[in-house]
């Protein structure tokens, strides 16, 4: 279950106004909250990549492997690539690239750019329609991630049959609102985005977005006292 838009935005500002530190507008919310969603997707991967180097506990309700994949889940997904000026073409919404596959059953290794040009001199190496292989990059370089991914597959007479599987940014969180009479915000649901991140991690999205204005809290039992106290009153407004 996804977390909340109104809720965190909602505890953010009641924290705020407690701790006197001033208000933040729903488009600084929508941005920070953004920029949290991304950074804490990219920590599963690097948590995984730890845990992936120690033993597992026999519970199945304790693996930390399967707890971390399960939260990564949400947004992996496959796509057909599209061929275009001797290149396939993948998803814009493209963050982590998984396995290429050709004609739904050769998955295609990849291997850096430079690199064909010896691959392709050795008979024993070169790539053909059974072992195919393919070139990653991003109009930008690899650490960007706005520029449009594609990928070069070889050899060249493959030109259908590319899909991938991949990790898909999450869509920008947002705040929508109308503005009332007074001025006042005013939250407008149907127009707004939630955090697509686990129901699990909404004290660690709300601490995060405060880290952002300045504030440090180390008491989780605060931010979850805050938290039931305005889910009672968005629970009381539409009684």
């Amino acid at each position: 279950m996804a977390i909340n838009v109104d809720w965190v935005y909602k505890t953010v500002l009641l924290i705020l106004n407690k701790e006197q530190r001033g208000y933040i507008t729903p488009e600084e919310f929508s941005k920070i909250s953004t920029q949290v969603q991304l950074e804490m997707l990219e920590s599963y991967f690097e948590d995984l990549n730890q845990q992936l180097r120690v033993p597992q506990g026999d519970s199945e309700y304790a693996d930390r492997q399967k707890s971390l994949d399960d939260r990564i889940s949400p947004f992996k997904t496959t796509s057909e690539c599209v061929y275009a000026a001797g290149r396939f073409v993948l998803p814009s919404n493209l963050y982590r690239i998984g396995t290429v596959i050709y004609n739904d059953e050769t998955e295609v290794d990849r291997v850096q750019k430079n690199d064909i040009l010896y691959i392709n001199k050795s008979k024993l190496t070169r790539p053909t329609t059974t072992y195919p292989l393919y070139a990653y990059e991003r109009e930008g370089g690899e650490t960007t991630t706005s520029g449009t991914p594609y990928i070069y597959v070889y050899p060249k007479t493959i030109t259908t049959g590319i899909s991938a599987s991949y990790i898909r940014k999450p869509t920008d969180v947002k705040w929508a609102f109308t503005t009332g009479a007074l001025g006042q915000y005013i939250y407008d649901a149907p127009s707004s985005r939630d955090f697509e991140l686990d129901a699990s991690e909404q004290a660690s999205v709300v601490l995060k977005v405060l880290m952002y204005m300045g504030i440090i809290i180390q008491d989780y039992q605060f931010v979850q006292t805050t938290a039931q106290q305005v889910q009672a009153e968005m629970i009381n407004s539409k009684s």
